[in-house]
């Protein structure tokens, strides 16, 4: 079976203060961190109508996170046994995607504040999306 193989453009950059997976909360809805998600200029277009007190789903690249890991524990509990990464929220897994829901707090430009930050200083941005009803 051939492999296709996709491109990705990096739309922005996230600004925050969670420096290590230590302090990072383990999961968006467990989070009062705030931070900024920084939207290079070529892609403002794509804010027009993301507007403050809204849940936006954001995709992040976990740039420094391991891709040949595939199995863990959830949320590092041993005794819970080792779990394929695909059934799990883990950071670690062969294309390190996150998702995060996040409230936007404002919007200034090319940059949108939000709370709920649960990724590191300095991640990649892959993409924005509205929240779906729920």
């Amino acid at each position: 079976m051939k492999t296709l193989q996709a491109q990705l453009n990096f739309i922005g950059i996230l600004h925050g203060d969670i420096q290590s997976r230590r302090d990072a909360p383990k999961n968006f809805d467990e989070s009062d961190h705030v931070g900024t998600l920084e939207i290079y200029p070529q892609y403002k277009a794509g804010l027009e109508g993301v507007n403050p007190g809204q849940i936006i789903v954001v995709l992040f690249w976990l740039h420094k996170s391991d891709r040949d890991t595939l199995q863990v524990y959830p949320r590092g509990d041993r005794s819970r046994g080792l779990h394929g990464v695909f059934a799990t929220r883990s950071p670690v897994r062969p294309n390190p995607i996150a998702i995060s829901e996040l409230k936007v707090l404002a919007v200034r430009g090319t940059h949108i504040d939000v709370a709920g930050l649960d990724i590191l200083d300095g991640t990649p941005i892959i993409d924005i999306k509205k929240k779906l009803r729920g």
